[in-house]
């Protein structure tokens, strides 16, 4: 029996505030080969961007994706919009240098502004606001390392950063922050439903249910779907979270990780409208989001953090991070009510806190990839909207070098080799590793889990009628052996990051294809 998924939700099976109130927009396949000046693959906000900017430029552009519009992280992102990176400015000019970090300050504050500017443009309805940003220190954590913080800042360029003697938080005394003003927050799906209008209005021409099997490149590139059709273009783009197209090189570079959210009401007026951030390993970050004008009594105060590496969590310590996340909530905005959402997200960490967006590394010609968030998902989507729009049209941007997918700075070979002896960890354990669990009986109903039978680790998921799948647990793309997520009901290749739904087909690459069906083992 063939299993169908859910193609407005690809990433987890728990919910989120954006795809409660807006369903990502499905278009259908590709009914036969068709050619385009460029072919984009995946839907999310930085395929949706480059689409954007080259149709507006006259070209024609076809955009490829397994789901829907968002349906990937673009739809379990928090939507904070800033150019405060992650990994803060001090470690930017320590990896990339003065200048780099300016360049990093410029291209992330130039993403917002270029997000304002659509939306204005386009009259897209998607409760973009801008609100200051405030950075403040995590337990334990001393005033020094704002203001360090705030003189690099400075120095690369955000120079009406400052100093504030305390969080405007009522209830709970934080002491001093910096306020980084001028960031901005919006609703990413109805900006990516804003988008889809728009491209489609200059002649774009975007498929849903076409998933890529594999993308050339060559004078003309040519990209391959499963089921047949073939889109030939002069250009592609690879924007799927996690490149497809690139077997190992910058996977080398990037690891995955998962952080964890929730949102609760909270009467309205409670809380400042803003970002926040702490200073803790890893940081909490928080933000509110206006609840329906037709209740007129509370808001939704969105809070994340507590990752770690995926693959690397069961569904105690899952369950443990979502009420740590509750708790810190709570100390910091008494008047938070029940929590209505929990959820996960995935984030592509590279080894120096920057995107890569460029040319693949990989050599094919014509080919271009956009991954890497760390975090920055919103921004760096938009910047990958500027930087591969101008190398397609122009073939040079003043961001390229910062950006480009080939670079390894000095300073992040130590973290590339830490990355890189983490995953080889990975895959070793994830084959002498004990399995979840003795046998396929001791799975419960809605659940999944790893079962060892011989040498062989079998992926079996057990459905709400208690019917057996049974998949072969080694990940298609290089071999090593997928995590049940509990929480979000998913496969997860602790690798390199590809995610499969509970019956095994791939939902996120660089997987291209699904886990192996495996049969039950013969009565002897």
């Amino acid at each position: 029996m063939t299993k169908h998924v859910d193609a407005t939700n690809l990433s987890g099976e728990r919910t989120t505030p954006w795809l409660d109130t807006t369903v990502p927009a499905l278009h259908g396949a590709p009914a036969g080969d068709m050619r385009a000046d460029v072919c984009i693959v995946g839907a999310g906000i930085a395929g949706m961007s480059v689409a954007y900017l080259l149709a507006r430029e006259g070209k024609s552009v076809i955009v490829l994706d397994h789901g829907g519009v968002g349906s990937g992280e673009t739809g379990r992102t928090t939507a904070h919009l800033s150019n405060v990176v992650d990994d803060r400015y001090t470690e930017m000019i320590r990896l990339h240098g003065k200048e780099g970090a300016h360049l990093a300050a410029e291209s992330h504050t130039a993403a917002i502004d270029l997000i304002e500017a659509i939306v204005t443009a386009e009259q897209i309805d998607c409760d973009f606001v801008r609100v200051d940003g405030l950075l403040f220190l995590g337990q334990g954590d001393k005033v020094r390392l704002l203001e360090e913080e705030l003189e690099a800042a400075r120095s690369v360029g955000l120079a009406d950063a400052g100093l504030l003697a305390r969080v405007p938080l009522r209830g709970y005394e934080a002491g001093p922050c910096i306020r980084f003003p001028r960031q901005a927050q919006f609703h990413p799906l109805n900006y990516l439903s804003g988008l889809t209008r728009a491209i489609e209005r200059h002649g774009g021409r975007i498929y849903g249910n076409a998933h890529v099997t594999s993308v050339q490149g060559g004078s003309q590139v040519r990209v391959e779907t499963e089921g047949g059709p073939v889109i030939t273009a002069n250009a592609a783009v690879v924007a799927t979270n996690s490149p497809i197209n690139d077997l190992v090189i910058t996977h080398l570079k990037q690891t995955p990780w998962r952080t964890y959210v929730i949102a609760a009401r909270v009467p309205r007026g409670t809380v400042t409208p803003a970002l926040f951030w702490d200073t803790a390993k890893p940081y909490h970050y928080a933000r509110l989001e206006y609840g329906p004008e037709a209740t007129g009594d509370y808001d939704l105060l969105i809070v994340g953090g507590e990752d770690h590496r995926a693959g690397e969590s069961d569904e105690e310590d899952q369950a443990l991070r979502w009420a740590r996340l509750e708790q810190w909530a709570r100390t910091h905005w008494p008047t938070m009510g029940k929590v209505i959402y929990r959820w996960s997200g995935q984030v592509m960490e590279t080894i120096d806190g920057l995107a890569f967006i460029g040319r693949t590394p990989s050599g094919d010609p014509n080919v271009y990839i956009a991954t890497g968030d760390s975090g920055m998902g919103m921004t760096h989507g938009a910047i990958a909207g500027i930087l591969l729009s101008d190398l397609i049209l122009r073939g040079n941007h003043p961001w390229q070098k910062l950006y480009d997918p080939l670079r390894l700075k000095l300073g992040a070979a130590m973290e590339m080799a830490r990355a890189d002896a983490a995953t080889a960890v990975a895959a070793v354990m994830g084959y002498v590793g004990a399995a979840d669990v003795a046998s396929t009986d001791d799975i419960a109903s809605g659940e999944g889990a790893l079962v060892r039978e011989g040498v062989s680790k079998i992926a079996a998921y057990r459905d709400q009628a208690g019917i057996l799948s049974r998949y072969s647990a080694v990940c298609p793309h290089m071999g090593c052996i997928v995590e049940w997520n509990p929480g979000e009901k998913i496969w997860v290749c602790p690798c390199h990051g590809s995610r499969f739904d509970k019956y095994g087909r791939v939902v996120n690459g660089p997987a291209t294809s699904d886990l192996q069906p495996v049969l039950e083992p013969r009565d002897a």
